[in-house]
Parts: C-alpha cells; sequence; structure tokens
C-alpha cells in the first residue's frame, strides 16, 4: 500500500485541522490514498493500549504519518511494524514533548504541569488557550486561525483527553526512530510556540540519515495554516522514497 498515507491528529484537536493538507495532497497526486484516522479512547495512558488500539484500526503496509502527538504515536506504531510500514512522516512532533535533562529542547514540565493541572480544573478556558498555542507564530492572522481551530474540535470526553495529555508527558520516541529503518521525514514550524526551533536540529542530530524540514514563519497549526507547502514537501518525499 505504497499509495496510502494514514495521518493521526493532534491531541485534542481531531481531524478537521487535517483536511486542508489532505486535500492539497489528493490536489498534487490523486493516487495517493490518504486518510484522516481519529486517535483512540482506550481509556488509559499507557501507551501500548494506545498503539494495540491504532494497531487494529490502520492497514498494515502503508505510510504513517501525524501532527504532533499523532507524529509521535505514528513513530511508535512505525517502530512496532518494521518492515510493515512503508515510512514515516511527523509534522510538529518533537521526540519528547517535554523537557528532561537529556532533551531540554521542549516544553518545560513546570509549564506543563501547570496546563495539566488547568486541563483538570477547567477544560474548556485549557483548550481555548491550547488553539491560541497552536496558532501562535502564524504569519498572518493568528487569532483567527486559533478561533478555527476551537470551533473544528470535537467533542471528546475530559478523561481522554487528560489521558491523552498524560501519554504525551512519558512519550520518549528516541529509541522508535532509531529502530524504524524506513524512510522518515520529519517537518517543523520556525514559530512554533510549542515545540522549539532547535528541535529540529536535535532530531537531525540523533538521526543523521533521515530528512528534516523546516517551514519557516509558521505556527505549530501548519497543516491547517500552510497546507499546500507541506504537502509539497511530502509529495517530494514520498516520490524520492525507494521504491517508489
Amino acid at each position: 500500500m505504497r499509495d496510502r498515507l494514514i495521518l493521526l491528529p493532534g491531541w485534542g484537536m481531531g481531524p478537521a485541522p487535517l483536511q486542508p493538507l489532505v486535500a492539497a495532497l489528493h490536489g498534487l497526486d490523486e493516487r495517493l490514498q490518504v486518510q484522516i484516522q481519529p486517535l483512540p479512547e482506550p481509556g488509559t495512558s499507557e501507551l501500548a493500549d494506545w498503539l494495540e488500539a491504532l494497531d487494529a484500526s490502520i492497514p498494515a503496509d502503508c505510510w504513517l504519518g501525524g501532527w504532533s502527538l499523532g507524529g509521535m504515536l505514528a513513530a511508535e506504531l512505525a517502530a512496532q511494524r518494521g518492515e510493515h510500514c512503508c515510512g514515516l512522516i511527523t509534522l510538529a512532533s518533537n521526540p519528547c514533548f517535554v523537557a528532561r535533562a537529556e532533551w531540554p529542547n521542549a516544553m518545560p514540565a513546570q509549564t506543563f504541569d501547570a496546563f495539566l493541572a488547568g486541563c483538570s480544573l477547567d477544560l474548556k478556558t485549557t483548550l481555548r488557550r491550547f488553539s491560541l498555542l497552536c496558532a501562535q507564530g502564524a504569519a498572518d492572522d493568528p487569532r483567527a486561525l486559533s478561533k478555527l481551530l476551537a470551533a473544528s474540535a470535537p467533542t471528546v470526553s475530559p478523561a481522554a483527553l487528560l489521558h491523552g495529555l498524560e501519554l504525551l508527558a512519558q512519550l520518549d520516541i528516541r529509541n522508535a526512530l532509531h529502530a524504524f529503518s524506513g524512510p522518515q521525514l520529519h517537518l517543523y514550524a520556525g514559530a512554533d510556540a510549542l515545540v522549539p526551533i532547535e528541535a529540529a536540529a536535535d532530531v537531525l542530530a540523533l538521526l543523521p540519515d533521515v530528512e528534516v524540514g523546516l517551514i519557516e514563519e509558521a505556527s505549530h497549526a501548519f497543516p491547517l495554516e500552510d497546507p499546500h507547502e507541506l504537502a509539497a514537501a511530502i509529495q517530494a518525499f514520498l516520490h524520492e522514497s525507494p521504491d517508489d
């Protein structure tokens, strides 16, 4: 299924922000089948449970990709599937979303803990703040972009959102990226307020043989903000990969 790409969305945002990217990819190559797979709700924050749910719902032998948390999960599933994954594409996915001693270019733990506490106390306000952070740094009208994100967010149970945040806090996909030997493309946004721009160079240092790209003057929400530039980068990568 080298002509099929499965995309996983980011935390709390649902499939809608990825739809413009899907349309842009289809416009470049009508043969490419692109499907957005919603994040599962396994009822826990255990990575194994999330991967089990994803593995059961996503066909084998396709390309895996995702935005932010979705890209991190795609990387873990790619490593698990090995040769039964055609390749991996991540969008604004930091190998460690929360900073740690050996991976400092990420969200400070104190900031994340405050966000997690806010999600427990006032979910609606926290999601609105999250959409503002996703759009911060957008080249054109970030407030309008944040409103679009907030309006398209799906209805998800508070427990499922908390489980997703708890998973995000503990995820470290560096071993998965090393373990997966297939083609990899990691794209980052130059003005991302959630994933420091330095993470792109860190990933390239970690994996010198993979492709790492930067969309300058773009926010964390660049799949919605700049779908055509992202689609062009993904299309070029897919066609340059072996056995295309």
